[in-house]
């Protein structure tokens, strides 16, 4: 089932040899969906009510986050060169090249899903409900801040355009919508972390977390320096980059854009 796992996620995820950006956007979240839907099936006999929730609520969060960049790309003019910027770098890359970074991606979605495989694939379905219900909450939670971050920013964009998203969650931080992502994968890691019996599972598990919330970090500092660059000039932006955590709510960490490590 593991080999399953990881070829369903490679075949999705190669939508990024058509476009580079794929392999982290369409071809993540698509992936997911894939390896949720994956693993409903494959452990359908044995799966027990709330495994099979907290897969299927996966499932929907990733589809719909997959569902919103397609129509982002393709309605909005100003997403669609943003992200053929963001792939402009990497057009001349060799196709033998990306091969390394398919894989990587490939592997590292399967990693994110991962405790939840080894809850099944070790056979403790039913072990450990409080810390199963607690990762199920903590998803739920996840998917509706990033969902209405999501339509909060979208409709600021619609109204006003050319300027900055602050309002709803964003008053509170400025990247809600990378904040929710996290939570929901804090959840999928927290609903198996006690089933984790094995050496190995927990090394494979915590680095999908660990790679997931780098790759978030690494957004956020990407966004923020698009943002520096168009807003940077105006006081209000100033201020607001001054005053509203970057990413996690009351976390007093104000900028991640001097964070080279994080990537270009």
């Amino acid at each position: 089932m593991f080999y399953v796992l990881l070829a369903v996620a490679a075949v999705i995820t190669a939508a990024g040899f058509y476009k580079f950006v794929y392999f982290i956007s369409i071809g993540y979240a698509f992936s997911v969906v894939g390896l949720a839907i994956a693993m409903l099936i494959g452990f359908g006999a044995s799966l027990t009510l709330p495994v099979a929730i907290l897969l299927a609520i996966v499932a929907v969060y990733a589809a719909r986050l997959g569902i919103f960049v397609v129509i982002r790309e393709y309605k909005n003019v100003a997403y669609r060169k943003v992200l053929d910027e963001a792939s402009t770098g990497f057009k001349k890359i060799p196709f033998f090249a990306t091969i390394p970074i398919w894989i990587f991606c490939s592997v590292l979605y399967v990693m994110q899903v991962s405790p939840v495989f080894f809850r099944l694939q070790n056979g403790l379905q039913e072990a450990h409900p409080g810390w199963l219900y607690a990762g199920i909450v903590v998803v739920v939670i996840g998917f509706f801040l990033q969902t209405v971050a999501d339509a909060q920013k979208n409709k600021a964009k619609k109204e006003n355009p050319k300027t900055f998203c602050r309002v709803g969650l964003f008053k509170v931080v400025r990247c809600p919508n990378y904040f929710g992502e996290i939570l929901v994968w804090t959840g999928v890691f927290v609903s198996s972390m006690p089933c984790l019996i094995v050496w190995y599972q927990i090394a494979f598990s915590v680095a999908g977390y660990i790679g997931l919330v780098y790759v978030m970090f690494g957004s956020t500092r990407r966004l923020e320096l698009r943002q520096n660059k168009n807003y940077g000039s105006d006081p209000a932006y100033q201020e607001y980059g001054r005053t509203t955590p970057v990413l996690i709510p009351m976390l007093p960490l104000y900028t991640v854009a001097d964070w080279t490590w994080l990537g270009k």
